[in-house]
């Protein structure tokens, strides 16, 4: 997908809007998506749990400031996401202090399941991974680059305890390598404080735009 059209997107939301969403849905013990189980729904208050931290707690760098306020380019960060998913969760709050600080950069949120079309153009190792953002550029819509859904290190904590799931010597002891493994990637985004991420995601602006954040 060269392109994304404003009109191919179902429901962009910002932000706020994407917050109150979640807390309506919840209201009536609904989730994002189509499975409204007890367990999705468990996933989803949690993740408000965590957005509601790092909306507090999340800061940045003033260099990382003094460089968002500089990028110059009209671009429109176009977020694929779910309320249910743990490392959504963990990452759009920080996209959207990042975007705060850029008057140029427009966060646009969509729900994954919504938005399969775009979805499936920009899959991870060919699954729909999220969050997955995809960079635009505002005025021409050209798709420019990606990143996501995770920073390095997390990734290979998930990578890692996929590798081990599938070793192991039934179901129920690989469907537990993989609890384990969620729970560590949890214990790893705690201890980063939202560092990787600020930074790996502005490296990837600077590859994808060759702008705003030096080398």
């Amino acid at each position: 997908m060269e392109t994304i059209s404003p009109a191919l997107l179902n429901n962009p939301m910002d932000y706020a809007t994407y917050r109150q969403l979640i807390d309506e849905l919840l209201a009536q013990d609904k989730t994002t998506g189509e499975d409204h189980s007890e367990n999705m729904l468990q996933y989803t208050r949690l993740n408000v749990s965590r957005m509601n931290r790092l909306d507090k707690t999340t800061r940045l760098a003033p260099a990382t400031e003094q460089i968002l306020a500089g990028m110059d380019r009209p671009l429109t960060w176009l977020v694929l996401t779910e309320a249910w998913c743990g490392d959504a969760a963990q990452t759009v709050p920080v996209l959207a202090k990042l975007a705060e600080a850029a008057p140029q950069v427009n966060l646009e949120l969509i729900l994954r399941d919504g938005n399969l079309p775009i979805m499936d153009a920009f899959l991870t190792n060919g699954g729909r991974s999220i969050p997955k953002v995809v960079l635009v550029d505002t005025v021409t819509r050209e798709v420019l680059g990606t990143w996501g859904p995770r920073p390095q290190a997390a990734q290979q904590i998930m990578m890692d305890a996929k590798a081990a799931s599938l070793k192991a010597g039934t179901p129920v002891e690989g469907k537990s390598i993989m609890e384990e493994g969620k729970k560590d990637l949890q214990k790893w985004y705690a201890r980063d404080k939202t560092q990787s991420i600020q930074l790996e995601f502005l490296a990837s602006v600077r590859a994808m735009t060759g702008m705003g954040v030096p080398a």
